[in-house]
């Protein structure tokens, strides 16, 4: 199974899976709801209930996504224009212990693991294959009994039984081996199935029971049999739906009995009659889960009971009702199968670029689309289609390929920038397990920095030297430099760690990122060196290429217009937006390494629309804390200010405290 397909499946069974339990919870609260109805109507609601259970998957797959927003829109905030924010972290953070086979492997593929969604889909899916199999199994046994039956010696008597019942067409009946229960088998046309003792009971006793059957055949019971098996096969995990197929078992019997007790015949003698039947016959177990067995002596005691209270209510709705009770029943719960988290709805559009691709096999399709809704923070999205990206470069490619390392070291990106190290990780390792590509210096970085936390100096420099064997220049070398002068630095090597700092701020083109984090570090040496003066001029040039970056990061506001000051105005009262939810802020791993704290002043305008833009530091700390108090920040929403109840645009200040633990 592709990791695309894994995703797409997973997420669908899931969403089935917490639907599905809400319906039965709600077809259970109807029936007891209708307790002095009839149990025709009852019976109804559970039939009605499994028709949109095995409805739900498919319209999730069918129907659009329609988005919920999140509750969190809806709850109260704190008033005010100055907003706070907090990223804390351990002062000493521990990650997982390295694998315990030393250096990384170059060559060899990384093993193949199914993961949680993984182990889950294929546990549902055998539960659901045996529940199956056992459904086909047991028709089997019914075709080879219906084959071995023979005539009904009395058809004349089912005949006229089934014309005073409304039921126009031939019913065949037929006469099975001793011992065997009566039962009522067939979709399109049911047959009933009576034992050879049939033939030694009395004419009452083999009208009340043939008046049974026939009930079944009347209501379409047989059909509506399978239907729910189908769904208990499908959600066979839930104990719901085993306490709804119990209930819906019970419900169909009295049905049946109510038929019987309609027709005429005396509550007492039926009574009686079902109770000696129940005594000297049994149902088959090869059978039971394709038929419908006229008694189950777990529920006789109800059933006669219900058979001799005269209060009863006995009122039988047409067969028609089964069916548009079932179409309104798929009809109500559509819009509930369409609702999906908004932040896990797959849009449309990327539903059919990923029909597209896969008919296609082109992967780069679906890359494109899954950079676009990067861009627009619709990580979920994206992830899902470099997924089925991943799966089409192994299909086409295979899995030991440049083309599927390549493909992998995508997914890391994503997880990486979406703050999952230990999910980047495990997709950088499979790719530069795969061979050190020219892609592959980013990943052997990444790792190295992992490995530093785990305190494992001795692999991180092995992955930095081989990021520098692969990219000997460059910002890449820059970047694998700077680590090399960290290791260094905290071996206590600080010559070593001096002259890699100066190789790396060479390699590392100036005004970037890449060369402020260098100056960052390096800064941190020479105040370690007691050469203050030096440091700062370090970090007086990196903090100007931290703000532009962190306000490069922050979104744009796409209206002109001058963000309001909250308050009492020249043009009237402007009310200051509310803060409804918060992302905090997390540590970079250099800033807890190098054990950086303080408070963080950033400017932000908050739209009309409750998103915060064009945000820009007043007063930074370094190592990345700008970049990470952007990204949280462009992820909070917002109650919007208003002014003369119109939503306007209004700046506020954020503090964002980051202390060590």
């Amino acid at each position: 199974m592709g990791s695309g397909n894994e995703a797409f499946w997973f997420a669908i069974l899931l969403g089935a899976a917490l639907k599905g339990t809400i319906v039965l919870g709600a077809a259970g609260l109807v029936a007891w709801a209708l307790g002095r109805r009839s149990a025709a109507a009852r019976h109804l609601v559970w039939t009605a209930a499994a028709a949109a259970l095995l409805a739900l998957p498919f319209l999730s797959v069918a129907l659009p996504a329609l988005p919920v927003p999140a509750a969190a829109a809806i709850l109260p905030g704190a008033i005010g224009v100055l907003f706070h924010a907090e990223g804390a972290t351990a002062a000493e953070q521990t990650a997982a212990p390295p694998p315990p086979d030393g250096a990384p492997r170059r060559t060899q593929p990384a093993a193949w693991r199914p993961d949680g969604r993984l182990w889950l889909l294929l546990i549902w899916a055998a539960g659901a294959t045996a529940a199956m199999a056992q459904m086909l199994l047991a028709g089997v046994g019914l075709w080879r009994l219906r084959r071995a039956a023979r005539s009904f010696p009395d058809p004349e008597q089912c005949r006229g039984l089934a014309r005073s019942l409304g039921i126009s067409h031939e019913v065949t009946v037929l006469e099975t081996g001793r011992g065997g229960m009566p039962m009522t088998c067939g979709f399109w046309r049911p047959v009933i199935l009576m034992p050879a003792e049939a033939a030694e009971w009395t004419a009452d006793r083999r009208t009340v029971v043939l008046l049974h059957e026939l009930a079944h055949v009347r209501r379409g019971d047989a059909a509506t049999h399978l239907l729910v098996r189908t769904v208990l096969s499908l959600y066979w995990w839930n104990p719901l739906a085993w306490i709804a197929w119990r209930q819906f078992v019970k419900e169909r019997e009295r049905a049946a009995d109510d038929v019987v007790l309609n027709a005429g015949e005396p509550a007492t003698e039926y009574a009686g009659h079902l109770l000696e039947v129940a005594r000297s016959l049994q149902s088959q177990p090869a059978t039971a889960w394709a038929a419908v067995a006229m008694a189950r002596r777990s529920q006789l005691e109800g059933r006669l009971l219900a058979i001799l209270d005269s209060r009863v209510n006995r009122q039988s709705p047409r067969r028609a009702a089964v069916v548009v009770a079932a179409l309104l029943a798929i009809a109500l719960v559509a819009p509930f199968a369409a609702m999906q988290a908004q932040s896990q709805a797959v849009a449309p559009e990327a539903d059919a670029t990923l029909r597209a691709a896969a008919s296609q096999k082109n992967h780069e399709m679906l890359e494109h689309a899954a950079a676009a809704y990067e861009n627009l923070k619709k990580y979920d999205v994206a992830q899902q289609l470099l997924e089925a990206a991943l799966a089409i470069r192994g299909d086409v490619s295979g899995q030991n390929s440049p083309a599927y390392a390549a493909g992998l070291l995508q997914l890391a990106d994503l997880a990486h920038k979406r703050n999952k190290p230990a999910e980047a990780a495990n997709f950088y390792a499979k790719a530069v397990a795969l061979g050190d590509t020219p892609e592959a210096p980013d990943a052997l970085i990444f790792l190295g920095t992992q490995a530093l936390g785990q305190r494992n100096g001795a692999r991180a420099r092995d992955y930095f030297e081989r990021a520098l064997a692969v990219a000997p220049a460059g910002p890449q070398a820059g970047r694998a430099k700077t680590w090399l002068a960290w290791l260094a630095q905290i071996e206590g090597d600080a010559s070593q760690a001096e002259l890699f700092y100066l190789q790396a701020l060479a390699m590392n083109p100036p005004e970037t990122p890449n060369a402020a984090l260098t100056m960052e570090l390096y800064a941190t040496l020479l105040r370690q060196q007691s050469r203050p003066g030096e440091a700062e001029s370090y970090e007086v040039r990196a903090a100007p290429i931290r703000k532009a970056h962190a306000a490069e990061l922050s979104p744009r506001r796409a209206d002109t217009t001058p963000a309001l000051k909250a308050g009492r105005t020249a043009e009237g009262e402007v009310v200051a937006p509310v803060l409804l939810e918060k992302v905090e802020p997390a540590y970079t791993d250099e800033a807890r390494w190098a054990k950086l704290a303080g408070q963080m002043r950033v400017y932000v305008e908050i739209g009309a629309d409750g998103r915060a833009y064009n945000m820009r530091i007043v007063q930074g700390l370094g190592l990345g804390l700008e970049e990470a108090a952007i990204e949280a920040i462009s992820q909070w929403r917002f109650q919007p200010g208003t002014r003369d109840g119109i939503p306007v645009a209004v700046h506020a200040t954020v503090e964002v405290h980051w202390r060590l633990m």
